[in-house]
């Protein structure tokens, strides 16, 4: 009844709304350009399959008002960066597209990169591809196309590549920057899709190595020209016509929604975006929603165009319009059709993903008698004592978290039950101290025991969070699942569940003995040189390759060392050495 009196005091007026469940957790946040009507239509008549769910989960909402709809997109994202509701989709572009870097530098260098944050990243961007083996396989191409620095950090002699005649040598060599200039402008060709002028020159390489009887390089240039045709290969938009734009149209059917972006630089189909899930709310707002968080991610269109309902949500953001004619117009027509097929190929798939989370949480509600919509689970991995490392992985509503994973060095030569204390403790401390979220369940990877410890570690910083342990059989496979109260609960090893929880336990093992490599890496190739204060990266290569080895070194005198290190640098490490040596 309070809800119902709230929904009459809306406002009808533009803004954002964010529902809220039995806890006051932020479960969805939408926005409306009339509150009023909007946030009302959740609770009348009936639903398509996701928000049903929503709203049998809504027990209360806030809303803010805004003065037009530009400032309610706007804030709609931020709230969704802040909050991360369940209910909101999940966009591919959470980990950002690929993209292709010519780093800004004199020589010619280019590489993939991940977008997250543009400022990072010095140079010119092209991009976004449609998945990073795409992006990979052109930065290859680029590379056996040009002599382009290859290596990330320049080293000091010539390499590989620098034989291969793939490199001009920039580590030893000093190249003119008009070669450099030169190289990168055709790059930036390339990279337009303009492959004319490489493909003119590969031919004529070609053509000169049959003529010299050459025909390993003849068919090596042949092979290149395939790939340039094959990478390369773009779809004429529309002949003589070098414009720049992108297209994005959508297609809803029971209850799902699929979208679909088409890129277009200069003339060309360079990429596309497509993207499916179950509908929540208005078609047009959804939609609206995951353009504006798209181009908050990737570089802004030069001009986008759009089915015409969704055209007044942009105006002053992007320049977009709609056409109803012309090759535009059969663009947006192309991009519904993708709509339609992707729609066919995926939605059992996403059917199947969902009945599939709905079976573990109506599961783990069975088992824990509360919504588990949070997980947190620890495992630790070390080699005799050594390198001993702790890792923590977290599920959101089924799904892996993986910004929250957190990793832990542990105190050497402690117990397995030492180092999950000292792990669970250094994280609960930090969530209470820093008021982070805290998981609705607690899983250590073990039985009684490691239970035990948990309930210590979170008794002593005074916090009631739920704990359940992963017992295993004689054969060291998990086998039940124990509460806090030592109770078993025996899982069908057929069922989603154990399936789900046995992942998880992969996830953790796989996180923490990769860390662990890595540290026990670390210290194999460790040396004495590592523990001298004031002996750099640099000064450390030198030494040793001038010297080849630690045990040359040891056969120094102090004046010998001092020809390449400072006299206090050098004393420390003679005397270093004769400790080794002793």
């Amino acid at each position: 009844m309070e809800l119902k009196e709230k929904l009459k005091t809306l406002p009808k007026k533009p803004g954002v709304y964010l529902h809220k469940d039995k806890d006051g957790t932020v479960i969805y946040v939408g926005k409306a350009i009339n509150l009023y009507n909007r946030v009302n239509s959740y609770f009348k008549g009936a639903h398509d399959y996701k928000t049903t769910k929503l709203v049998s989960n809504i027990r209360d909402f806030d809303y803010i008002v805004t003065k037009s709809e530009k400032e309610a997109l706007i804030l709609e994202y931020n709230l969704i960066k802040e909050y991360d509701p369940k209910f909101n989709i999940v966009f591919k572009d959470d980990k950002s597209y690929p993209y292709i870097l010519l780093k800004d530098t004199k020589e010619p260098y280019v590489s993939v990169v991940r977008l997250k944050k543009k400022s990072r990243y010095k140079g010119k961007l092209y991009g976004p591809f449609p998945d990073v083996g795409a992006a990979r396989n052109m930065v290859e191409l680029i590379n056996k196309l040009y002599p382009t620095r290859k290596c990330q950090n320049l080293k000091k002699e010539l390499c590989l590549y620098y034989h291969l005649k793939q490199c001009l040598g920039y580590c030893c060599n000093d190249i003119d920057d008009e070669t450099c200039r030169k190289m990168k402008e055709e790059i930036i060709g390339f990279l337009n899709g303009d492959n004319r002028r490489v493909l003119s020159d590969l031919k004529e390489k070609m053509n000169d190595a049959v003529d010299r009887l050459d025909y390993e390089n003849a068919a090596y240039y042949r092979d290149l020209i395939e790939d340039v045709k094959q990478t390369n290969q773009k779809q004429d938009v529309q002949k003589n016509n070098r414009e720049s734009f992108d297209v994005i149209n959508y297609y809803t059917e029971d209850g799902f929604i699929a979208i679909t972006g088409l890129f277009i630089k200069h003339g060309r189909l360079l990429s596309s975006d497509k993207f499916i899930d179950y509908l929540v709310g208005d078609p047009e707002n959804f939609v609206s929603s995951y353009i504006y968080r798209f181009y908050e991610i990737n570089d802004k269109p030069t001009k986008l165009y759009l089915p015409e309902g969704l055209v007044s949500y942009f105006e002053g953001i992007y320049d977009c319009q709609s056409v109803s004619r012309g090759y535009k117009y059969q663009l947006l027509k192309q991009a519904k059709t993708n709509c339609v097929e992707l729609m066919k190929q995926n939605r059992k798939i996403i059917t199947n993903k969902e009945s599939y989370n709905d079976e573990l949480d109506e599961e783990l509600k069975r088992i824990f008698h509360k919504q588990i919509n949070r997980i947190e689970l620890f495992d630790n991995s070390h080699t005799g004592g050594t390198n001993t490392v702790g890792a923590m992985v977290v599920y959101k509503d089924f799904r892996p978290s993986k910004k929250d994973y957190r990793l832990f060095k542990l105190e050497e030569s402690a117990d397995d039950l030492s180092s999950m204390k000292e792990m669970l403790y250094r994280r609960y401390f930090r969530v209470l101290k820093d008021q982070l979220e805290r998981p609705d369940l607690l899983i250590v990877d073990g039985a009684r025991i490691q239970i035990d410890i948990a309930k210590e570690v979170l008794s002593s910083l005074n916090m009631d969070i739920l704990i359940a342990g992963l017992g295993k059989d004689e054969h060291h496979n998990t086998s039940y699942l124990m509460n806090s109260d030592y109770e078993i609960i025996n899982i069908r090893k057929d069922s989603h569940l154990f399936f789900f929880l046995t992942n998880m336990q992969d996830e953790v093992h796989r996180f923490a003995i990769s860390y662990h490599r890595k540290l026990r890496q670390k210290s194999v190739y460790k040396s004495v040189l590592d523990d001298i204060k004031g002996l750099g990266p640099k000064t450390r290569n030198k030494l040793l390759r001038k010297y080849k080895s630690i045990s040359n070194m040891r056969k120094l005198t102090l004046e010998e060392l001092e020809t390449v290190l400072n006299h206090k640098t050098a004393e420390e490490l003679y005397n270093k050495l004769r400790e080794e040596n002793a």
